[in-house]
């Protein structure tokens, strides 16, 4: 049906033959978009694909700097993990404030990655279908950022890992339920609410590594935000457009952070 005229047209129209109206995709296309590069990505997931296959390849290239001066596979010394942009409270106090979002990328061995890439895989979609793009991207930056810089102040040691954004969808989660009263809302919160503490007492577990200042500090970040940027308008404003650009601004100041980061790279 034209949604100018409301006529009957084929799904084959690009014009409408009765009132000349441009047709754009349906509304089931646009709900369900194809997958990308021949199905090898979904297309609901393409934005949490991307980001693990930069910490990905980032684990790989630690992996081979690590080997090289005589390190394991499985977990990676220190040292290079620094040198890959990891959170010191020194380094970052001294001007690298780079690191409070390369730290964020990287992983301190093969099961801390696997873990990380298996909750995230499954929460940011949902995260994105909730929030959209552009809104997921300033989460997902803005939780990195504010749980690195807990943890900062909370520790001097190395810190490194997906799971400060993790938490900070988590919360982002959690904003949602509390704003939406309806039964929907409910399970949304107890739902998410269970994810948080459950990670949150595996972090208190003997034997575990876990910088619980970058899960708080990415929880409250992702909460915070979360519930007073709600969820995206039907309609174009002013306000989408601005989200579009605070994500932009986000990639742009990721990038600039690796950037600065190889800058930095012993030689």
């Amino acid at each position: 049906m034209c949604p100018n005229c409301r006529a009957f047209i084929t799904t084959d129209d690009k014009v409408c033959p009765y009132c000349d109206l441009k047709v754009g995709p349906s509304a089931v296309e646009r709900r369900s978009p194809r997958a990308v590069l021949g199905g090898l990505i979904p297309a609901e997931r393409f934005t949490t694909t991307v980001i693990l296959l930069i910490n990905a390849g980032l684990y790989v290239a630690c992996t081979l700097y690590s080997m090289k001066a005589g390190g394991s596979a499985v977990d990676l010394d220190g040292q290079t993990l620094y040198d890959f942009g990891a959170k010191l409270t020194r380094a970052v106090f001294g001007g690298q404030w780079w690191r409070l979002v390369t730290a964020g990328f990287l992983h301190g061995g093969i099961l801390h990655i696997l873990m990380n890439s298996w909750v995230l895989f499954d929460l940011g979609a949902q995260v994105e279908e909730l929030f959209g793009t552009s809104r997921y991207l300033v989460l997902y930056f803005v939780s990195t950022v504010a749980g690195f810089l807990a943890s900062t102040y909370w520790s001097p040691s190395l810190s490194v890992g997906a799971s400060a954004g993790i938490f900070g969808l988590i919360g982002a989660m959690l904003a949602f339920g509390l704003r939406d009263r309806t039964p929907y809302g409910q399970a949304i919160r107890g739902h998410f609410g269970r994810w948080a503490v459950y990670g949150l007492i595996i972090g208190l577990l003997p034997g575990f590594r876990i910088d619980m200042a970058a899960h708080l500090g990415g929880l409250a970040g992702g909460f915070g935000l979360a519930y007073f940027a709600g969820t995206p308008k039907l309609v174009q404003s002013w306000s989408e457009t601005a989200w579009r650009v605070a994500a932009g601004v986000c990639l742009a100041l990721t990038a600039i952070s690796f950037a600065l980061m190889f800058l930095n790279f012993p030689r």
